[in-house]
């Protein structure tokens, strides 16, 4: 197989340089790294330069989907994707995974990996205890493969013949960090063929808060999105109700604690806002563009 990493990334050049460093050092290399980065200065690209595995530049974009379709639109030709975010580790044997899953399954499209760690609800994790837990992982001797409705944005593998079948690109009315574009874009491949999570893939998400919208902005676009998704078609209005509660219950409760490393004041106030732009017939994720 031809396997193919896209990475989007935004203010984390020393966290992406982890990145970048974990992938060149995978069992089974990935053929081609393709890099967009919201500025130039987000990739360190001398270092980029010295790795055992090529690495694209492609120009600039400003948010998570559009630098997608970026590298989506620069594929020439793979039979894999894989998209991972700028701080995701991979485990050393990801893509051999992968690559193993795909081959073996022909009627897997999308798949998603177990992310042993999260820091996304903390302050975040650093690489050195990111490579430690990945030491201490012990994987399942034999892999399952667990139906999902969509796969996690922070590591996804794609058919790319199903990706083309569909002509499915990331929705770019979903700005800056693209709040649920994962499940989106999954959506419009659920008639190609089966999502999955895999416990063959294996990795930690460390969580990174560089680089991140504002608890405004994100606070709007998790009642903005979801919203906009149900019209779309792409979310059940229940899932999108269950997304709106939890998030909301999380940033009340998270609001009452001191020295909280996630802005949830600031995400509560962006909730308060996009049901007031709902009341007034104004929601839409575009709204969080003329946001501070």
């Amino acid at each position: 197989m031809r396997i193919v990493v896209g990475i989007a990334t935004a203010g984390r050049r020393e966290v992406l340089c982890d990145t970048l460093a974990a992938l060149a050092g995978q069992r089974r290399r990935p053929d081609e790294i393709l890099v967009c980065p919201a500025q130039e200065e987000d990739v360190d690209w001398a270092f980029a330069a010295t790795l055992a595995v090529p690495v694209r530049r492609l120009a600039p974009r400003r948010g998570l989907c559009l630098q997608r379709n970026a590298i989506l639109d620069a594929i020439a030709e793979a039979d894999l994707l894989l998209f991972f975010d700028d701080d995701f580790l991979p485990a050393q044997d990801f893509i051999a995974a992968a690559e193993a899953l795909f081959s073996g399954q022909g009627d897997v499209v999308v798949a998603t990996g177990e992310v042993l760690a999260d820091g996304i609800h903390g302050p975040g994790l650093g690489a050195e205890e990111a490579r430690a837990i990945l030491a201490r992982d012990r994987p399942p001797a034999t892999a399952r493969l667990i139906p999902v409705e969509n796969a996690y944005g922070c590591n996804m593998a794609f058919r790319m013949a199903a990706i083309r079948a569909a002509g499915v690109r990331f929705d770019e009315n979903l700005p800056l960090y693209g709040w649920q574009e994962d499940t989106d874009f999954c959506a419009q491949l659920a008639g190609q063929g089966r999502i999955v999570r895999s416990t063959a893939l294996r990795g930690v998400h460390r969580g990174s808060k560089r680089g991140r919208t504002s608890g405004l902005r994100f606070g709007y676009s998790q009642i903005a999105n979801p919203f906009y998704l149900v019209r779309k078609g792409t979310l059940r209005p229940r899932r999108a109700l269950r997304m709106a509660a939890g998030n909301i219950a999380a940033n009340i409760g998270g609001s009452l604690k001191p020295n909280n490393p996630v802005d949830r004041r600031g995400r509560l106030k962006g909730n308060c806002l996009a049901f007031w732009d709902l009341l007034r017939g104004r929601l839409a994720p575009q709204r969080i563009l003329s946001l501070e």
